[in-house]
């Protein structure tokens, strides 16, 4: 069983994963226990930057958020069984253990939702 000990290198290596996996958008918070990415365009909505992901180091998980399943459903069919038993609610998937083939499967999900910009920004834009 994971303990809270190893969350930091879990963080990190979540961390490296979403900035390599969704290149075009933009770092706006960065610190040893959350990272925010968002997108380069305003939402009218709210005159702010989307948000694209959040990772979040927690007290008994790292919360890696991938946003545009909430806005886009049609992405959560590209969610796969194996990150199923990790999520949480519509955006946000659990670790408590680096794994690198489930991080793979993340990997693959973050940069098919990066590569729905052009989708994301017309359904909430």
């Amino acid at each position: 069983m994971a303990t809270s000990e190893a969350f930091p290198a879990v963080f990190q290596a979540l961390r490296a994963l979403m900035i390599e996996a969704a290149p075009g958008m933009v770092i706006t918070a960065d610190t040893d226990c959350c990272l925010t990415l968002k997108t380069t365009w305003t939402e009218a909505r709210t005159g702010e930057p989307a948000w694209f992901g959040w990772l979040a180091l927690k007290k008994s998980y790292v919360a890696y958020h991938v946003l545009p399943l909430y806005s886009l459903p049609e992405l959560n069919a590209l969610v796969p069984a194996s990150l199923q038993k990790k999520r949480q609610g519509k955006t946000c998937f659990a670790f408590k253990k680096i794994d690198p083939a489930l991080f793979e499967d993340l990997r693959a999900l973050t940069q098919a939702a990066a590569a729905q910009e052009a989708a994301l920004k017309a359904a909430i834009g």
